[in-house]
């Protein structure tokens, strides 16, 4: 496979100035296949340095495949708490069983089986086979969106829709290092070609860079509308401890230990007490207290004194922190 120069640079920038990430170590191929997996599902909307400690521990205690496949519901969330978007360790284990139920315990090595399974999509599949199985892939994630769009200074809307960027791509050409070669991309966004202030000086590409020539590092965003949503936030106290219940009702925290709510179509007169950002919608959230504990299917009481006791989603400990202090 003969590799161009700009293949060659990045590679080389690489090999000099790659992190030492824990899913990164040499170990056997099981393993190796095991860890992508794992790290690509924590690294899906979360950053690098926040996933390494969960990595860590998950690795210590879900050590393959096969205990990934069978471990209990309660203890694989509590590994995840803190890491937020709960439906991924929930798609990580039911993807581990598929694994030993239709492909005989082996992570599948082609882009069809592998986005068949949950929490796959073309991004992380592209990221498994590349890393993982050392295929000519190269994943589209928001590094190497950044890189090539500098690269090649796209700045219109149209230009930097996904189908355009995945056409866009092929300019980095490819490797007989594959693995290393998905990840340099990766790590060149990550550590030089920046979001705000790249360090164009050590950056292996930049003799040809349109945005450099052109001195203009700004980057245009396709806009998400944001949407505002309203909730009721139910609160009943009892000697020292908060009523909680699953969560079936709402597609956000799905299967979830939270407060009872419910959501408002454009209320009146609507002071909020706090309010969240997940992802474009913004929660506008009014608390209110109740005597009366109602009838809630799957509720129980939690002391607001042991916290760490329970398997909860940082949604809801922040808001027994909120209450705690107003």
């Amino acid at each position: 496979m003969k590799e161009q120069l700009v293949t060659k640079k990045i590679l080389k920038w690489y090999d000099l100035n790659k992190r030492s990430l824990p899913w990164r170590k040499n170990v056997s191929i099981q393993k190796r296949q095991y860890y992508t997996l794992v790290s690509e599902f924590m690294l899906q909307q979360t950053q690098v340095a926040t996933v390494i400690p969960y990595f860590n521990r998950f690795i210590n205690l879900i050590p393959n495949l096969k205990s990934l496949a069978k471990v209990k519901d309660k203890k694989l969330i509590k590994l995840w708490e803190g890491l937020g978007y709960y439906s991924r360790a929930r798609n990580l284990k039911k993807t581990a069983q598929i694994i030993f139920k239709n492909f005989k315990g082996k992570l599948p090595d082609n882009f069809e089986d592998l986005i068949s399974l949950p929490g796959i999509g073309n991004y992380t599949a592209s990221a498994i086979l590349s890393i993982a199985f050392n295929k000519p892939y190269i994943p589209l994630d928001g590094n190497i969106e950044r890189v090539l769009k500098r690269y090649l200074y796209l700045k219109k809307e149209k230009d930097i829709k996904k189908e355009n960027l995945i056409k866009k791509k092929s300019i980095f050409g490819t490797s007989s290092r594959s693995s290393d070669y998905a990840q340099a991309l990766m790590e060149l966004g990550a550590l030089v070609c920046k979001p705000t202030n790249p360090l164009c000086h050590q950056c292996p590409i930049s003799n040809k860079c349109k945005s450099l020539q052109k001195k203009d590092f700004d980057l245009t965003k396709i806009t998400k509308k944001s949407i505002d949503k309203y909730f009721l936030l139910k609160v009943y106290k009892r000697d020292q401890r908060y009523l909680l219940i699953k969560n079936t009702k709402f597609n956000f925290l799905k299967n979830l230990s939270i407060f009872p709510m419910e959501e408002l179509s454009k209320p009146k007169n609507f002071n909020e007490n706090l309010n969240f950002k997940l992802s474009n919608i913004k929660m506008n959230i009014k608390i209110q207290y109740f005597k009366n504990s109602g009838r809630y299917q799957a509720s129980y009481w939690i002391d607001k004194k042991k916290l760490d006791n329970y398997m909860l989603p940082s949604f809801t400990k922040k808001i027994v922190k909120y209450l705690e202090r107003n």
